[in-house]
């Protein structure tokens, strides 16, 4: 029996490519269906599996595995029930208990069966899901696994769920993926979406904000707030002139660590009249729910929602229309997936009136990106086993010493200190200094300058052309009080790359700048607001300052680095990333690992210098075997650097080589030239090649760094130099 539930045409379309892919004995395994929020993939979904099962093949099974937030599998399977009463349905319990029954959908929570020690993977009395599965293949019951949200489902163990199903087809469905050459590919317009009614018209950014309001601005926060309220105020009356009971809600969105400026949000709100014991006011943490229950009916009296980053996946309230995006620090990012949760129109339908029909976003972010999650799924995982012949290899790995910490801040201050006065050519008079330094950029005063964005997007990518919409610049009076939190930030942008706490990282900045601060390694001497201010708005340029300091080649490295050595050998297994559909396939004979080949040394997995070497390796007669070295993980071979200001890294060298006559080579690839310009991209190459040397004097083991030009290769053991035409380069055969 088929159910007759009416579709949009777009559903319709989707629904019909999913038959046709899942029918065609030509298709490839994987199905990629990017579904804009909002669009009822659910629906769609579930259509596919009824018409399938009514009209392709009644004994079908489908396995379809949902996140685990927010209870998504026992929603849709609900919603199936509902749409669908005649479908025989289940969840992983059923499975455990009697098995896979044809023609059935089972729901399926993926971190029940990912997490370690959870019922479902434990053996025990009842069989479990393994078992389960193979007493299905037995009996001959073929699966279609449907992964939702499958950006969200990346796990190994979930890779052998998947393995062990062994799925005809496997349809991954999600709001933000992209086209991969390992998968079929369709994607639902999201105009077609608009157009149907199911999703507002279009977008709002800062609609109404007037740059001429900000030049007293106290706080970013209160401004946005207020400006969402009047908006919320705007679309509440239009529902009324529509008959419609149905009270807009405005979502807070706060990034993580950001426990200050909550308590700020919540004093503003109450200040305006909302507040948590008046209902007006919903929080929604991890950690805490205050007034969450029916939250997303139409008329609940909830007019702000404060939340974090990660909304529950299949989260769903119509009736927010307003969006507030804060940001802790003047440099963060904006996700554009978040706008989803915006986008449904609570009766499916427009109402011809730009208030209804549009959503609205508050925010001072400058950059937006629309981040693609994609699970991994554009490469296949292999396990490899390692040849009997490089089993008894060893050699000595070094590790940090996690007793040590040797960050000296006094040197600290110094080297950052010289570093200015070289660079910008700075003395001891400070004014001069104020003047040298706003030549190159930094900005001085006491109002913090910021860019904005305002406009309208019809469609969510349109806001990553950064030729459409205004970028708009405002400035405001620093405070130290509201603008303490950027601060903050600001000081942990610049901590990154020194190894610094945040607290000693301060202290430099306030020797070097603060004139508060008595030091005779004093560059600028600004006020406490002129302090506050130069932090904010010299963010990036402080970074890349303090980046390059760190990152200067320190030959006394090795004086001062505690480094502990442990024996290393290489692992008898190992996975690796492969593309399952390359063309003439061959399989590398000298690599240590049996079934190592072409598909693993792809464009997409190996850099032009690594599949150059790997060739290399393969044609000479002279090499016994070699080995790709992992790029992290406590089982690769490691080797410990140091920064110019003694923070102690580990590197993972990229090949290690068995020659015929017993010589052992290590060898790590980098960045060559083209043109004349260099490809690296590894700031800190030098610090590691001296580390690399030691290393190899130490171990007494032959070793090197190899780079590319002209699609030939180079390598260098002596002294190291950006510039491949400088003598210490030589052809790698006249060395190696």
């Amino acid at each position: 029996m088929i159910s007759e539930i009416t579709l949009f045409d777009f559903q319709s379309d989707a629904v019909n490519y999913l038959l046709d892919a899942t029918t065609d004995p030509g298709t490839k395994h994987k199905i990629i269906l990017k579904s804009p929020t909002g669009s009822g993939k659910t629906v769609i979904l579930l259509s596919y599996i009824d018409t399938y099962l009514g009209n392709v093949n009644a004994e079908r099974v489908f396995v379809w595995l949902t996140p685990g937030k927010g209870n998504l599998e026992e929603q849709s399977e609900e919603k199936m029930r509902a749409l669908f009463p005649h479908a025989k349905t289940g969840n992983v319990h059923d499975v455990l208990l009697q098995g896979f029954s044809p023609g059935s959908t089972y729901f399926i929570n993926w971190e029940m069966i990912t997490k370690s020690g959870n019922t479902a993977l434990k053996e025990g009395e009842r069989k479990n899901l393994f078992e389960r599965i193979t007493d299905a293949h037995r009996s001959g019951i073929f699966f279609t696994v449907i992964i939702d949200e499958e950006h969200l489902n990346n796990t190994s163990k979930a890779n052998d769920i998947l393995s062990a199903l062994s799925s005809e087809h496997e349809i991954r469905v999600s709001a933000t993926t992209k086209k991969i050459s390992t998968a079929e590919f369709y994607e639902i317009p999201e105009e077609e979406v608009i157009a149907s009614g199911l999703i507002t018209r279009a977008l709002y950014i800062n609609e109404g904000v007037d740059i001429s309001e900000m030049d007293d601005l106290d706080s970013e926060a209160l401004f946005l707030l207020q400006m969402a309220d009047d908006k919320r105020k705007e679309i509440k009356a239009a529902y009324g002139e529509q008959g419609e009971k149905i009270n807009p809600l405005v979502i807070v969105q706060f990034p993580d660590m950001s426990d200050r400026l909550i308590e700020y949000v919540e004093s503003c709100l109450e200040d305006m009249g909302y507040t948590y014991n008046n209902g007006l006011v919903s929080k929604w943490m991890s950690d805490e729910k205050i007034n969450t229950e029916n939250v997303t009916e139409h008329n609940n009296p909830a007019a702000f929602l404060l939340m974090k980053q990660a909304i529950s996946t299949g989260w769903d309230c119509p009736r927010a229309k307003v969006l507030v995006k804060l940001r802790e620090n003047m440099t963060e990012t904006f996700e554009i997936q978040t706008l989803g949760r915006l986008r449904r129109m609570p009766q499916a339908k427009h109402y011809g009136d730009d208030r209804l029909d549009f959503c609205f976003l508050y925010t001072f972010d400058e950059k937006y990106k629309e981040v693609a999650m994609q699970s991994g799924n554009a490469y296949e995982v292999r396990r490899l086993f390692l040849k009997e012949n490089c089993r008894d290899f060893t050699l000595v790995k070094e590790v940090r010493n996690q007793d040590y910490e040797y960050v000296n801040e006094r040197e600290a201050r110094d080297k950052i200190y010289d570093y200015f006065i070289e660079k910008y050519k700075l003395t001891t008079d400070k004014a001069e200094n104020k003047n040298r330094l706003e030549a190159y950029g930094y900005i001085f005063g006491t109002k913090i300058f910021s860019r904005y964005r305002s406009g309208k997007f019809q469609r969510l990518h349109d806001i990553t052309d950064e030729r459409q919409g205004q970028h708009l610049e405002i400035s405001y009076e620093v405070s130290t009080h509201d603008h303490g939190i950027d601060c903050l930030h600001a000081v942990d942008m610049v901590k990154k790359d020194i190894g610094l706490p945040s607290n000693k990282t301060r202290a430099i900045l306030q020797h070097l700048f603060h004139k508060m601060i008595r030091s005779n390694k004093k560059l600028i001497a600004l006020s406490n607001r002129e302090w506050y201010a130069f932090m904010i708005n010299n963010t990036y340029k402080l970074r890349e300052d303090f980046t390059e300091v760190a990152t200067l080649p320190n030959l006394r490295q090795m004086q001062y680095l505690e480094k502990k050595r442990e024996p290393f050998k290489l692992p008898l297994e190992d996975f690796y990333r492969y593309q399952p559909y390359e063309p003439d396939v061959q399989v590398y004979e000298k690599n240590a690992y049996q079934g190592y080949d072409t598909s693993m040394t792809t464009d997409a997995l190996r850099s032009t210098c690594e599949q150059l070497f790997e060739y290399e390796l393969e044609g000479r007669d002279d090499v016994e075997w070699f080995y790709k070295n992992g790029d992290t993980g406590q089982q690769y071979l490691s080797i410990v650097y140091g920064t110019n200001i003694s923070k102690e890294y580990l590197f993972y060298p990229d090949y290690i080589i068995q020659k015929e006559n017993g010589d052992v080579w290590i060898i790590e690839t980098k960045g060559g030239e083209v043109q004349g310009k260099s490809k690296n991209i590894d700031r800190n190459i030098e610090n590691k090649f001296i580390a690399f040397k030691e290393y190899a004097e130490k171990e007494n083991i032959h070793w090197g760094f190899v780079r590319d030009r002209n699609h030939k290769l180079f390598i260098n053991n002596t002294e190291y130099s950006e510039d491949m035409s400088s003598p210490e380069w030589v052809r790698l055969e006249d060395k190696f």
